[in-house]
């Protein structure tokens, strides 16, 4: 079996299952409680913040535990939009975005809200001159995410940074769940003042994400209740979760990443194929790669890959069995018939150069068929 969706979901590290494990079955008390068993809970729950700051070179009470990167997009923008609604109603964002930051604007565009959707170049990126003339004086968030997940982009976020410095009071946004490596950097611009991360992606357990607030920075809160989270996202934590993506979070962050090696591998092998048309661009994301052969559904080649043992994906998951068309290649451009092709590999460091020699061998196979159906 080779598993090639890694932007998808990630299989969980060995050893951040190991802590699950074990927090759930030592530590079990609620933190919240006052009992020794709480005391002590709370105390692993504060170890895990601390160390999810340190790896992403912030301050503690400067890291959310969520369920996820969906939830912490919403918890962004909807929050965001809540607190400063008083003083305007216009968001920036683009058209590339991950559906729960393109869905939560457009749900907000039913209560009365704005929202300009950027466009994007044939390689996926955004116009940092397009952004800065669409700030307005009503402009309360700009949300763009660091790499995309459908074709890897990497945006300009420094850049689009620089010119924030200009409206201090303008929330910035970045959604980096596809972007964990680049994190401590992104956050280091010191200009981003929201950042979402999801464990699953990096080989974390999957129901919890990572907020980043920068301190000062008031949102309102989603999820209210019996307080937790300094009273800003209430529900009991998942502390065998925390404990595992902080374990997930570390090794991640301290492996050394073999993706690019296995990406301009396979990039070299379809590039030399005229009825195969890449997506990504060539400097994007080290661990994505969407291409599509010409007159054959994406669809159909995920399962052909499939019967072969190779798991692979139409774009984004989050998208694939709606059989929804892919919003980022309609961005650039992409005619449909190419689009409606299109799926996505995506690496991992769990990879090796063996499997992409092996799914080149598969995928000469799989031509051959398709031109003998066509």
């Amino acid at each position: 079996m080779i598993y090639f969706d890694n932007a998808a979901t990630t299989k969980i590290y060995d050893d951040a299952l190991t802590s699950y494990v074990q927090v759930s079955q030592k530590f079990f008390g609620n933190p919240s409680s006052l009992h020794q068993l709480g005391v002590d809970a709370y105390q692993v729950l504060t170890k895990a913040r601390t160390q999810v700051a340190s790896l992403l070179s912030v301050q503690p009470e400067e890291i959310f535990f969520t369920s996820g990167g969906t939830e912490s997009n919403n918890w962004a923008i909807k929050g965001t939009a809540l607190e400063k609604s008083v003083f305007g109603k216009h968001i920036i964002t683009t058209k590339i975005e991950h559906p729960s930051v393109l869905q939560t604007c457009k749900q907000l565009e039913r209560f009365g809200f704005e929202v300009t959707y950027l466009d994007v170049d044939s390689k996926g990126i955004v116009s940092v001159d397009q952004l800065k003339e669409s700030i307005r004086k009503d402009t309360i968030l700009v949300s763009v995410m660091a790499v995309n997940n459908e074709v890897g982009a990497v945006q300009p976020i420094a850049e689009i940074a620089k010119v924030l410095e200009e409206y201090p009071s303008i929330h910035f946004h970045v959604d980096a769940v596809q972007a964990v490596e680049r994190a401590s950097q992104l956050l280091a611009i010191g200009r981003i003042d929201l950042l979402s991360l999801s464990a699953h992606k990096f080989h974390g357990p999957r129901g919890v994400g990572i907020m980043y607030k920068k301190f000062g920075r008031k949102i309102q809160a989603l999820l209210t209740g019996g307080g937790q989270e300094k009273g800003e996202r209430s529900t009991t934590e998942n502390l065998p979760g925390i404990v595992a993506t902080t374990k997930a979070l570390r090794m991640a962050l301290e492996e050394e990443s073999v993706t690019g090696e296995l990406r301009s591998q396979l990039w070299k092998e379809l590039a030399t194929k005229s009825e195969i048309r890449i997506f990504s661009p060539e400097d994007g994301a080290s661990h994505v790669l969407c291409f599509a052969i010409k007159g054959v559904r994406g669809e159909v080649v995920v399962h052909a890959f499939e019967n072969h043992g190779i798991y692979i994906s139409t774009t984004s998951a989050c998208s694939s069995k709606k059989g929804d068309s892919s919003s980022t290649l309609y961005a650039m451009d992409v005619p449909t018939e190419w689009a409606t092709g299109a799926v996505r590999v995506s690496f991992s460091n769990d990879n090796t150069k063996e499997e992409v020699e092996h799914f080149v061998d598969v995928l000469h196979q799989l031509m051959k068929q398709f031109s003998f159906l066509k």
